[in-house]
């Protein structure tokens, strides 16, 4: 059977357009909220038809979510030297994204929708908390070259053991931000980091 390439139609995907509408997407949530958004006014927003966005995405939960998700792509571990100061660092940035009246919106607004939407929890899965897990990998990884972490013996000890520290780093700093709405300071950083790292050094007993 001779295998058929799909055939592309209609104009090529803007890199621009899409920065433009996720953009207009978090600003409008900001100014209207979750339950008054349209993606008619998005597309205003963005100075783009309302087909483009009906294009690109199904509704405005998958849109939102996308939104969202490039935010939370901006986090980056860069090496400070120690497994303790590179967590800190990214805690940090991770806190000031949460800290932006766009971010606190959409992520409260499909969190709360997601409850009862279950695909739009797995695209929350997908998009945002998978993509993000590369950070825990890396900063392990890091810490095992440095002679900070044991390697591993099983490998999928070490993969429970990665989505556990993220719950537990997110799910910390999430709720202090977000619930709580306590700062994330130096200080806290430091003790949260020092609970977190005891944790893992208990872990690889």
């Amino acid at each position: 059977m001779q295998s058929r390439t799909p055939s592309r139609t209609g104009r090529p995907r803007s890199a621009a357009a899409d920065e433009a509408i996720l953009e207009a997407t978090r600003a409008a949530l900001v100014d209207l909220g979750w339950s008054k958004l349209t993606l008619g006014d998005v597309a205003t927003r963005a100075g783009v038809a309302k087909t483009t966005l009906y294009r690109r995405w199904a509704g405005k939960n998958e849109l939102v979510v996308d939104a969202v998700a490039v935010l939370f792509d901006e986090l980056e571990l860069p090496d400070r030297g120690s497994l303790a100061a590179d967590i800190e660092g990214v805690v940090l940035q991770f806190a000031a994204i949460l800290d932006r009246p766009e971010t606190k919106t959409a992520l409260m607004a499909v969190v709360a929708e997601s409850t009862r939407d279950a695909p739009l929890r797995e695209r929350i899965r997908t998009s945002i908390v998978d993509r993000q897990k590369r950070l825990v990998l890396e900063g392990r990884a890091r810490a095992e070259r440095r002679g900070e972490l044991p390697v591993p013996a099983d490998p999928c000890v070490a993969a429970e053991t990665a989505d556990l520290i993220f719950d537990v780093a997110a799910g910390a700093v999430v709720h202090r931000t977000l619930v709580s709405a306590e700062p994330v300071d130096a200080d806290w950083v430091r003790r949260f980091t020092a609970l977190l790292l005891g944790g893992l050094a208990a872990a690889s007993e």
